[in-house]
């Protein structure tokens, strides 16, 4: 007879029985990356389109985006985030709007580029927000009041005229 674990397991779209945790790769981001569900043209097939933010916040282009069944994505516990699973040797195909030109009536022309990229490497594209420095409030502000204080200094001294008595 099968462990109790056996028979309660989830079964996930398309996944062999025997997986496990270390054959996965959990994906966390932000609800707000989540598209609307469409209809593919080609199999018929519903999908999400879900967008990978640049990492650069001086990157202009525009973001990157993959595809993936509604029911691959889970909202957590808290309400505001969501997470998926992808097998952990697989991988996505991965595309973005690249701008070509413009035609001879002034129109941006823009072409699809569109790459293979491992599991374990989206995981890490789409969680760059983890990498961030998280400097503390008190010393966030520390460096805010001496770059006022900077400011100050350099900023010409304007004439200040005398306030007027209240009637």
């Amino acid at each position: 007879m099968a462990d109790r674990n056996e028979r309660t397991a989830p079964a996930w779209h398309g996944a062999p029985q025997g997986r496990t945790g270390a054959d996965e790769v959990t994906i966390k981001f932000g609800k707000g990356l989540v598209g609307d569900v469409f209809t593919s043209k080609k199999s018929g097939k519903e999908l999400v389109e879900v967008s990978i933010p640049n990492s650069d916040p001086s990157d202009k282009r525009p973001w990157a985006r993959f595809v993936v069944a509604p029911g691959m994505i889970h909202d957590n516990k808290f309400g505001k985030g969501v997470w998926m699973k992808l097998p952990r040797d697989g991988t996505t195909r991965v595309s973005r709007n690249v701008l070509q030109g413009q035609d001879e009536n002034g129109r941006n022309i823009w072409k699809r580029e569109s790459s293979d990229v491992p599991n374990t490497e989206l995981k890490e594209m789409v969680e760059f927000y983890r990498e961030k420095s998280r400097g503390s409030v008190l010393s966030d502000l520390d460096g805010k009041r001496a770059a006022a204080a900077d400011a100050a200094r350099t900023a010409p001294r304007q004439a200040s005229r005398p306030k007027e008595a209240a009637r």
